[in-house]
Parts: C-alpha cells; sequence; structure tokens
C-alpha cells in the first residue's frame, strides 16, 4: 500500500479530532454569550449599587423603514415600541433605522454622571434623554457635541434627578450589522471601560504594526515575494480592527464619512487577497504554475478587482460585504488539500496552516453568530474575530520562519552540492590529494604574493620501483601503495603553508610557499628523501620504494606554473639519469637546453 494511503486513516482521525475540538469551542463560546430572559418596558433602575446595568433589561424597539422619523415623532410614538423579537443585543442586519426606547429612573441622588455606551463603534448612532415628552439633551452622530463623549463609540454623559422617570431614546443604522452592547454606568466605570480596551487595542495593534514592519523590511532586502503577501494580510487584518473598534475614527481619520463607510471592506478585502497570494505562494512549493497556484491568483486578482471597484465606488458597500462573506473561506479551502500533502510529508508547514485555520473558523463562526443576532455581544464574542485574526497573523508568521528555513536549508544544500562538486573537480579520486587543477589554482594563487624574500619551490617526484611493484602484486596492490605514499608526503610537509597532489600514475608533486631562502626548499626536499628511507606497510606486505625529486623556485626560476613545472620536470628527469634516489635542482638555462 503507499505511503499515502496508509497515512489517511490517522490523518482522518486528527481532522475529526481538530474539527471535536473546534466544535467544542464554538459551543462553549455560543453558550457563553446566549442571552437571557428579557423583561422589556419596565424602567431601568440605576442604583449606588449597581455602578453599570445592561440597557437591554429595559429596551423596546421601532423600525423606521423611512429613515425620515424624527426624535419628536418617536416621543409621540413611545406606546408603539416592541419588545425584541428575541433577546439578546445583535439586531443583525435591518434596511431601517432602528429607534430603541430605554426608560430610566434613578433611585439616588447621583455621585457622578451617568453614562449610556454603546459599545459598537461601526454604526451612526444619535443619542437623546427626554423627560414627559420633552427633549432635554442630545448627542448627535459624528457631530462636535459637548454632549457627545469623545471615544471610539457613541456615548452620551447625562444628570438624572432622583426619583423621576426619563426616557432614553438611541437612533442607530448601519451598512453593517447593528451590534448595540448598550450599557449605562456611573463615568469612572465608563471610563475605566474605555481605558482597558484602548490598552488592548494598542497591544494587539501594535504588534501588528511590528508584524507588517518586520515583513516590509524582509521583503525588500530579500526580495521574496511571500513577505509582502504576509504583509498585505497583516495590514488589511489590522485595517480592518482599526475600523471595527472604533481606534481609526476616533484617532486616524476622524470625522470622514468616506473612510468610515469604506475602509472596514476595504481592508477586508486586501486581508482576502493576501490570503490567497500567500497561501499559493507558500504551497506551491516547486510547482508555482501549476493549476492550484494559478486558481490562488484567480482568487486574488477577482478579490483585488473587487476592492478597487468598492474604492471607487463602482460597488456598494453591501455587496463587497456578501462577497467577503462567500469567499472569504475559498483561500483554506481551495489550500486544504495541499496543506493535508505537507502533513503526509511530516511538513510542520501544513499542521500549522490547518491549526490556524481551525482558530480563524471559530473566529469567523462567532462573528457569524453574533452578526446574525443569535449570541449575545459581550467581550469575548465582539473580540473573537479580532483575537483570531491575530492568532492566524501570528501561527501566518511561523509559517514564514519555517518557509524561510527551508529555503535556507535548500540553499546550504546547494552549497554544499557546489564545493561536492568542486571537490571533486580539483581531487585525485585514489588519493584524496589534489589533481593538477586543483594544483594549478594554488600555484597560481602563491605565485601572485611570492618574492625573492618568500619564495615558492615546487617538488615534481617519481616514484622509484613502482612499476616491478605494481606488475608482481597487482593493480590492487598498487593504487594502495599509491594511496600509503599520499600519507607519507602529507605527513612530512607544513600543512599551513604546503600542498601534496597527484598529477597521475606514479608522479606526486608538492608547492611550498613562504620558504625564506633557496637552502630551507633544498632541506625539505632532502625530508621528504628521508622519509622513504623505510618501507611502507600495506597489510601483510612490506614495500620500500624511494623518490626521485627535481625541485625549481619561483621567482628565481620562473614566476609562470607552466615554466616551474617545467623546470622540475627537467630536474627530475636529470636525477633519473643520475640514478634515481636523488634531489636536484638545475638553473633555467639548463633546463631550457
Amino acid at each position: 500500500m503507499p505511503p499515502a494511503l496508509r497515512n489517511l486513516p490517522m490523518l482522518a482521525r486528527l481532522w475529526r479530532a481538530g474539527c471535536g475540538v473546534a466544535s467544542v469551542v464554538l459551543c462553549l463560546l455560543v453558550l457563553t454569550a446566549l442571552p437571557g430572559q428579557v423583561q422589556a418596558g419596565e424602567p431601568l433602575v440605576l442604583t449606588h449599587d449597581r455602578p453599570e446595568v445592561d440597557a437591554w433589561e429595559a429596551v423596546t424597539l421601532q423600525a423606521d423603514p423611512t429613515y425620515q422619523l424624527s426624535v419628536e415623532d418617536m416621543l409621540n410614538r413611545l406606546g408603539e415600541f416592541k419588545p425584541p423579537a428575541r433577546p439578546g443585543n445583535s439586531l443583525g442586519v435591518h434596511k431601517a433605522a432602528m429607534w430603541l426606547h430605554i426608560p430610566i429612573v434613578a433611585r439616588e441622588a447621583q455621585r457622578t454622571s451617568w453614562v449610556v455606551n454603546l459599545g459598537y463603534s461601526s454604526l451612526r448612532a444619535d443619542l437623546y434623554l427626554a423627560q414627559g415628552g420633552k427633549l432635554l439633551q442630545q448627542a448627535r452622530a459624528r457631530q462636535s457635541d459637548p454632549a457627545q463623549l469623545a471615544g471610539r463609540t457613541p456615548a452620551m454623559a447625562f444628570e438624572l434627578q432622583p426619583g423621576q422617570q426619563y426616557d432614553l431614546l438611541v437612533r442607530v443604522q448601519a451598512t453593517g450589522p447593528l451590534i448595540l452592547p448598550i450599557t449605562v454606568s456611573e463615568m469612572p466605570i465608563h471610563l475605566r471601560h474605555a481605558l482597558g480596551e484602548q490598552i488592548l487595542q494598542g497591544l494587539l495593534n501594535g504588534l501588528a504594526f511590528c508584524l507588517l514592519a518586520y515583513s516590509l523590511i524582509q521583503w525588500v532586502t530579500q526580495r521574496d515575494r511571500m513577505f509582502g503577501f504576509y504583509a498585505l494580510v497583516v495590514l488589511g487584518s489590522a485595517g480592518f480592527s482599526l475600523q471595527f473598534f472604533g481606534i481609526g475614527p476616533q484617532y486616524l481619520w476622524p470625522n470622514n464619512p468616506w473612510m468610515d463607510r469604506y475602509s472596514g471592506p476595504a481592508a477586508g478585502l486586501m486581508a482576502l487577497t493576501g490570503s490567497f497570494l500567500f497561501l499559493g505562494h507558500t504551497l506551491a512549493g516547486d510547482n508555482p504554475n501549476g493549476r492550484y497556484a494559478r486558481t490562488m491568483r484567480v482568487g486574488a486578482g477577482i478579490t483585488a478587482a473587487v476592492c478597487i471597484a468598492l474604492v471607487l465606488g463602482w460597488l456598494s458597500v453591501p455587496f463587497a460585504i456578501a462577497f467577503m462573506s462567500l469567499a472569504g473561506a475559498l483561500p483554506s479551502f481551495i489550500s486544504l488539500p495541499a496543506a493535508l500533502a505537507r502533513v503526509r510529508q511530516k511538513d510542520p508547514i501544513g499542521a500549522t496552516l490547518l491549526v490556524a485555520w481551525v482558530a480563524f473558523g471559530i473566529a469567523a463562526g462567532v462573528m457569524v453568530c453574533l452578526v446574525q443576532g443569535w449570541v449575545t455581544a459581550n467581550f469575548w464574542t465582539l473580540h473573537s474575530f479580532q483575537i483570531g485574526a491575530t492568532l492566524d497573523m501570528l501561527l501566518f508568521f511561523r509559517v514564514l520562519g519555517l518557509r524561510a528555513r527551508a529555503v535556507q536549508a535548500q540553499a546550504q544544500e546547494a552549497m554544499r552540492e557546489r564545493d561536492l562538486m568542486q571537490s571533486l573537480a580539483n581531487t585525485d579520486p585514489l588519493t584524496g590529494l589534489s589533481n593538477r587543477r586543483g594544483l594549478q589554482h594554488a600555484l597560481h594563487a602563491a605565485l601572485a604574493h611570492c618574492s625573492p624574500q618568500r619564495l615558492v619551490a615546487v617538488y615534481l617526484m617519481d616514484l622509484d620501483g613502482f612499476k616491478p611493484i605494481n606488475d608482481a602484486h597487482g593493480h590492487d596492490v598498487g593504487d594502495d601503495l599509491l594511496v600509503a605514499v599520499g600519507h607519507r608526503l602529507q605527513a612530512n610537509v607544513r600543512h599551513q603553508t604546503d600542498l601534496v597532489a597527484r598529477l597521475g600514475g606514479d608522479e606526486f608533486i608538492i608547492m611550498a610557499r613562504d620558504l625564506a631562502t633557496p637552502e630551507q626548499a633544498e632541506d625539505l626536499g632532502r625530508s621528504l628523501l628521508r622519509a622513504f628511507e623505510h618501507p611502507l606497510t600495506l597489510s601483510h606486505l612490506r614495500i620500500q620504494v624511494g623518490l626521485t625529486i627535481g625541485y625549481a623556485l619561483a621567482p628565481l626560476d620562473s614566476d609562470d606554473p607552466q615554466g616551474l613545472l617545467r623546470y622540475a620536470d627537467a630536474a627530475m628527469y636529470a636525477g633519473k639519469q643520475r640514478g634515481k634516489h636523488s634531489l636536484q635542482r638545475i638553473p633555467a638555462t639548463a633546463a631550457l637546453a
């Protein structure tokens, strides 16, 4: 059975276990966010014992599909307000302005101002406080109204007389879902929650900024598109969070209706485009032009076109949101087979991506439930998508590290192969010594720095009596003898400055550099002769061979590699003629003759 098929049952069990864990976590999040029973219509009682209350304890609703009704109209229709159709503080998507009525009574004299706060920033909200049908205070959305507290979410501070009932009216509309976590709290409580939210957003967006800066720097310095695609994912995710949680409208683009309307969807489309490109580039492997890679590039192109059309006003925001809802899971869905293939190959990139998709799926599931009004808006449900996206970015960052490590390993392997090929090209395969090519490289480098005070000697040597030994004992013994000769030569030269090479057959050559005098060169040659006065031991054989050495000095005899070799060869030939086992250096004129 192929290994891939043998791994299928294990992968299936792992996938079912992962899905089971994700389902349990999702169910726990949903159960913690399920709304309780609401007794709407009764006044919301404010006391010092309850410095913060959920306004949905007393909310009633009235829709305005014309978007034209004023607060005066609503004050005259308070009897027409109805309790929410289902408990919870998320109304889903409505093609109408929604009016909320919250009757309020303060039992005690207030210690500080009360604040009504809508904990969701991506909506347009007008806040009104009335008593007996008379408007007392208002805070209009996106206006410089002193009653509108400066912050990331719509909020208004107001004063109450103890024992008197007031009517708090809230008009909300949004291009997306109406998520309405409305609380009424004392000013210190409101400020404490606002500061805590600012700290959280600062930490998460600061982390995103660091990841963005790192990926851009790596993209510029390494010219790797993977880092650029990751930067696109981080920029889009961070931009969406900045708009969703109101940090952008509060600090970066205050009182900018265009950014309020388009920045969130455009950032989401940007992140989706980056996801297509990042996953396609990461998982394509050695087939960047295959069907999977082309499909991911097409998905990125379509998403980018939708984003551009949205920014130019050719497409509506609801269409862009619907496109993101439908296409948001496509990068993961299309990449799933490639990721599972990586898991089968025991590549940690595949497992990391699976974990990232499970985390993001849980976050997206909670967000869908929140948008549809199936769960209430609390800290965990409101921040689920941001937490999931942050975890996703961190896991993608790990993928970057794993991919960079794999690329580095491939580069090191390529360098090792290159070095091996160079070594094979410059090395004698029998003895492991340098060959003629390796000698030429070393000799050229040494001659470039030689001088009368830094002589370079080339010793050309031939074994005395090698052919009879080879004929008598065979080529295997002959090869072993050549290896033993190479070892003995290496043991009798200076390891830092000298090079031993085999030219072929029984011819060896030694290049010695940094010799101070010709006498030092002659002493080195005679030490080589003495090294072969003792026989060589080969397994069960003891074999005696000698050397005939001819040598030349640079720059005294020649400063050219070929000239030195020619003079050394002539000297060795002269030594053979004079009885072998000798060391010879002859003048250049005699060598030429």
